[in-house]
């Protein structure tokens, strides 16, 4: 059953047709705006990180005022029986990333570095030394816990740079 359309003028209901090519245009202050808001995020940011830092806080807590107090320099240091057992000598001022310990004797290994670190398992696990900071001529034949940064090296298994020489006994 139909029903009859009883108004004498018929309404005309306009129908809502979308375009499937083109999409919605986008205001243009849209990405103005955004772009705005990129740039002032990242000069922000910028600042920010000028005016407060964040502290380094590495694996060998220099920056606390007890380890600073155990950290001299080897520039003073004329002989090796003016060293202090558990002492640290060299540059504070890092983050080392590497540890290790042994008996620190004189001679790289295959000519590559000026000392090496004999480590417990054999002539395998010895590392070639070598240091800018520290004197470790100081230290030979002491038993030290060294930190510092590895380098690549073609001759010996583990090549690195000392920062920091801490005597053990």
């Amino acid at each position: 059953m139909d029903i009859p359309n009883l108004s004498q003028n018929p309404q005309i209901i306009p129908t809502l047709t979308l375009d499937p090519v083109s999409p919605p245009k986008k205001s243009k202050n849209n990405k103005i705006l955004f772009f705005i808001i990129i740039v002032l995020a990242i000069t922000s940011g910028f600042w920010l990180s000028r005016f407060w830092p964040l502290n380094d806080s590495g694996d060998n807590n220099i920056s606390t005022p007890d380890a600073q107090k155990n950290i001299a320099s080897t520039e003073n240091i004329s002989n090796a029986a003016d060293l202090i057992v558990g002492q640290s000598y060299g540059d504070t001022g890092k983050s080392f990333t590497d540890t290790a310990s042994g008996t620190l004797v004189k001679g790289g290994i295959n000519g590559e570095g000026t000392h090496t670190l004999q480590r417990e398992g054999g002539k395998t696990q010895n590392a070639a030394l070598t240091s800018s900071t520290v004197d470790l001529d100081l230290f030979i034949d002491k038993k030290v816990e060294i930190k510092g940064e590895t380098n690549s090296s073609t001759k010996a298994g583990w090549f690195l740079d000392v920062g920091v020489i801490k005597i053990l006994e």
